[in-house]
């Protein structure tokens, strides 16, 4: 953007006045006390979602047998609703006063209660007693994390054994919260054996929504996930809808979880955050979370009694943090760049705006004087979304290169139709808005412009008319 003047910068809302939007972030893992959700509040509230993933974590809640102790639960949903957030709650995990391999597991992380009759009813106790508890403040809950990956099905995953417990625990969130939209799924590994054997029990028909996560580096494999899920989950059951609830990567390498092989950087995990997110963004989902707030333990393969097993830190948030000696998120709580492209995304796609297809083409065959070549002019090459608000319209694209090998900077020119107001060049990354030189833009006609030599990254840039930044 070298020969562009910086005009601007994309001003962040808060929650409240977020307004009608799908974003969200993760604030999970509190049960297991991890970090300090008092250093994170107002942080989190300054990015404009709404939607925050916590867990719920009976082994926290029920220390003796039928008497449940919400009080720290409440302390996080009565914060995060002061600051005009909304939280929805992953119901999980196990407990070792009913299961004995859930005594030896950190945080009974991947210790489903169905074994016996005792530990089903004990779950179904429980799940109501919080339903109840939370009705009026908490409208979502999400059964299990994960039940497709041994980590978090610890005695070895099985679709059929899900889709049963995903229908009695259902029946248990709506007996204490009618009114509550429950969502099932929260799949990671897109395995059809797996997601049709649990379909196949009739789960589906007490699902209002299915939720997955979304873990690869290619936008074109996260897309077909999605889209595969979908195309099969809605031949069970026409009328769910759904929500992205996990996709993040880390800011460094070393790190423990997903994606940890990678060479990963904090530019490289900003981009990564606003390339899958506005894809997901796109599907239509009716949330779109990021994992995560904070940097923090994984903490889902430890054993009680072991600080070394769950002293793997994983760097997934758009927060950094220090650890202390029994691996807790410590320090200030620093923003990191990924932190300032969630908040840009957050601020810019809101309210009333619709994903359409707007009459844009490239131009193929003209002479860039960046480049000593012509522009990029291959579509098929590119990934572009467009989108339209009454103020105004924004056409967004990058180049969709190996995040992890390559950094791409080239140019594209365009010709645009039917699309009013002053065009701005938005750097999605950092929220910088750009005037777009009077050389660049020749009319061609009633209302048809063409933008020439436009700058082309490996992350979204977004060609804004009129309003539509706010």
């Amino acid at each position: 953007m070298d020969n562009y003047k910086r005009i601007g910068e994309v001003p962040p809302v808060s929650a409240r006045e977020a307004g009608n939007t799908v974003w969200g972030l993760g604030f999970e893992k509190l049960d297991r006390a991890v970090f300090d959700p008092e250093k994170a509040y107002d942080k989190v509230a300054k990015l404009g979602v709404r939607h925050i993933r916590i867990q719920s974590g009976w082994a926290r809640s029920e220390k003796t047998k039928g008497i449940y102790e919400f009080e720290w639960l409440d302390e996080i949903v009565n914060n995060l609703i002061q600051r005009g957030l909304q939280p929805w709650i992953c119901l999980c995990y196990g407990n070792g006063l009913y299961d004995e391999a859930a005594r030896k597991v950190f945080g009974a992380v991947g210790c489903p209660p169905i074994q016996t009759e005792q530990q089903r009813q004990a779950w179904s106790n429980y799940v109501t007693a919080l339903t109840a508890h939370f009705r009026g403040q908490v409208s979502r809950y999400e059964i299990w994390n994960e039940p497709d990956g041994r980590w978090c099905w610890k005695h070895g995953v099985s679709g059929t054994e899900y889709g049963e417990f995903a229908k009695a625990t259902a029946a248990a969130i709506r007996k204490g919260d009618p009114d509550a939209e429950v969502i099932g799924g929260a799949v990671c590994l897109y395995d059809f054996d797996w997601l049709t054997e649990m379909f196949e029990t009739g789960a589906a028909e007490s699902l209002d929504a299915i939720s997955y996560h979304g873990y690869t580096p290619d936008e074109f494999r996260g897309i077909a996930n999605v889209r595969s899920l979908k195309s099969l989950s809605l031949r069970y059951n026409p009328k769910l809808r759904f929500i992205q609830g996990e996709t993040g990567t880390q800011s460094r390498e070393g790190g423990a979880g997903a994606l940890n092989e990678g060479a990963w950087t904090p530019e490289k995990q900003a981009k990564f955050l606003a390339r899958m997110l506005l894809v997901h963004f796109s599907e239509g989902v009716e949330i779109n979370s990021y994992f995560s707030c904070l940097d923090m333990i994984e903490a889902l393969n430890g054993k009680v009694g072991e600080k070394a097993s769950y002293q793997d830190y994983g760097y997934f948030g758009v927060l950094g943090a220090e650890f202390d000696a029994d691996g807790r998120s410590t320090g200030e709580y620093r923003p990191k760049p990924a932190y300032r492209t969630l908040q840009t995304l957050a601020a810019i796609f809101r309210g009333e705006l619709i994903a359409e297809e707007l009459p844009v083409r490239l131009l193929c065959d003209l002479p860039s004087p960046r480049l000593m070549r012509n522009d990029d002019s291959e579509k098929n090459e590119l990934l572009t979304f467009g989108y339209r608000k009454k103020q105004g319209a924004g056409f967004v694209y990058w180049k969709p290169v190996e995040l992890l090998t390559t950094t791409y900077a080239s140019t594209i020119s365009l010709e645009v139709a039917g699309v009013e107001g002053e065009p701005r060049l938005v750097d999605l990354l950092d929220g910088s808005i750009y005037a777009i030189p009077e050389s660049a833009i020749e009319i061609t006609g009633k209302n048809s412009r063409r933008f020439l030599h436009l700058p082309l990254r490996d992350y979204p840039l977004l060609l804004s008319f009129g309003n539509f930044i706010g």
